[in-house]
């Protein structure tokens, strides 16, 4: 018995000192996330993990894929910049929109909030695995099967 605690101990930690390594390294404080919704379809699929790094010296652009939280939502949203608002001082502010979506993000925004600004970014998606994140989905969608596992 002393064993197995300590083997399962040593993969706890082994698996938390490679996420904290991770963040590290990719600058993100999530450097892995999974697509929830299909407000991203067909770039990315309900259920893709996505890669992130979020290095603040690298500028956001139109057309990148950033997730992002906002104030009042524990859930990061995965959408795509469509329009930079560039001030003379050089602080970037800009606006999102699903490609599934009809209109951009600012109902989603908090309230008063028309654009995000880089505070507001979790990670910019740099790769993606299809459909491995299934299993969170599966475990959120239906709690019973959390229990079975």
């Amino acid at each position: 018995l002393y064993y197995q605690v300590l083997n399962f101990a040593m993969i706890v930690s082994s698996a938390l000192m490679i996420w904290k390594g991770l963040i590290v390294i990719t600058g993100s404080e999530s450097p892995i996330v999974v697509v929830l919704s299909g407000s991203m379809e067909p770039a990315f699929h309900r259920g893709d993990l996505l890669f992130l790094t979020n290095f603040h010296d690298d500028p956001i652009r139109a057309g990148e894929i950033v997730v992002f939280k906002v104030e009042g939502r524990d859930i990061p949203i995965v959408h795509r910049v469509i329009k930079i608002h560039e001030k003379e001082n050089g602080n970037i502010k800009f606006l999102t929109k699903g490609d599934n979506n009809e209109v951009d993000d600012r109902g989603l925004y908090k309230e008063g909030q028309n654009w995000l600004e880089k505070k507001d970014v979790v990670g910019r998606a740099r790769g993606f695995l299809p459909y491995v994140g299934m299993v969170t989905i599966i475990m959120n969608d239906y709690p019973k099967f959390k229990v079975c596992v």
